[in-house]
């Protein structure tokens, strides 16, 4: 107990659980607010829901399968370890969106197979970082792929894996930082990235490519006999990410051609200039807050901005 009121205090976004367990409580996103019932949050949800259709209906009529994931929040799947958090976790965004879109084929739940996995030999989440493990991300990986009717190639889970201490994202906000045991896996073997948009570009070039998050972009090949010959362009985040040590490095060892756009708003004169068989949205559940207009573009995106001034926007954005 005193550790938890000392980290409390110390900083309030942060609440220990059990078993070393940490969560994220707070932030530029208010997560919580995803737990929450009242007329706000069944409006936004309303608005995702339709969102989400209209996106579906518009891929169909460019002869596109879309297909949308939320990324749950580890307070939605790990709520045991949670240690006398109030809050309720059948509120979650996501069971409410599962449940609205049921019948809705552009919409995958995420949520019902990672809480199934989350006592298993190995933990789907880690215990103190905001982001699954390469092994929650490969478990979401498959459900993926059985969605779009592909087959994953059967040595992706041997790939060779690194193990080291780390202090992580929520680790780092304690009044102790503490480190954790991560497995990063060198997931790319046939495909290669052949195009990193010139704010990527500019990034990697100041040697600061770990801190760029929203515009970010990068388009990946894989000509092996064994990819499915479909192209996929995905617009994500950190769960999936650019450096392709996650979905993103997950999906370009699977099709022949990959386009990563770091932003949850589409934009559909890219989409239409690509002209992908698959379009597929990932979104971590606590950027539910925000609604997004699909009016990305991009080009701009990729022009705007300095490593400094950018990343200080995106970092904000991306808590």
């Amino acid at each position: 107990m005193v550790e938890l009121d000392r980290t409390r205090k110390d900083n309030p976004h942060v609440h220990v659980g059990r078993d070393g367990w940490l969560f994220l409580v707070g932030g530029g996103n208010p997560v919580m607010e995803r737990y929450r019932s009242g007329l706000a949050q069944w409006w936004l949800l309303r608005g995702w829901s339709r969102l989400i259709a209209a996106r579906a209906a518009r891929a169909e009529r460019l002869g596109i399968r879309y297909l949308h994931v939320v990324v749950p929040e580890k307070l939605s799947v790990y709520d045991h370890k949670t240690d006398g958090l109030p809050y309720r976790p059948a509120n979650a965004s996501t069971r409410r969106l599962a449940r609205r879109l049921a019948r809705q084929p552009a919409y995958l739940d995420l949520l019902a197979p990672l809480r199934a996995a989350r006592d298993g030999p190995a933990p789907v989440y880690l215990r103190t970082d905001t982001h699954w493990t390469i092994d929650g991300c490969l478990l979401a990986y498959r459900e993926i792929m059985r969605a779009l009717g592909a087959n994953p190639p059967p040595d992706l889970a041997t790939r060779p894996r690194a193990a080291h201490d780390e202090v992580m994202d929520i680790g780092g906000k304690l009044h102790e930082p503490r480190t954790e045991r991560i497995e990063r896996v060198s997931l790319l073997r046939d495909a290669v990235r052949i195009e990193a948009g010139p704010l990527l570009a500019a990034y990697e070039a100041a040697g600061r490519a770990t801190e760029l998050h929203v515009g970010a972009h990068a388009v990946f090949r894989n000509e092996a006999a064994t990819a499915d010959p479909r192209r996929v362009v995905l617009f994500g985040d950190s769960c999936a990410h650019f450096a392709p040590f996650m979905l993103t490095g997950l999906m370009a060892e699977s099709f022949r051609e990959v386009h990563f756009v770091w932003s949850s708003s589409l934009d559909w004169r890219y989409i239409e200039a690509v002209k992908p068989d698959i379009l597929l949205c990932e979104l971590a559940e606590r950027f539910l807050a925000r609604l997004p207009d699909d009016h990305y573009d991009v080009a701009v995106a990729g022009r705007r901005g300095t490593p400094g001034r950018l990343g200080t926007l995106a970092a904000r954005l991306a808590q």
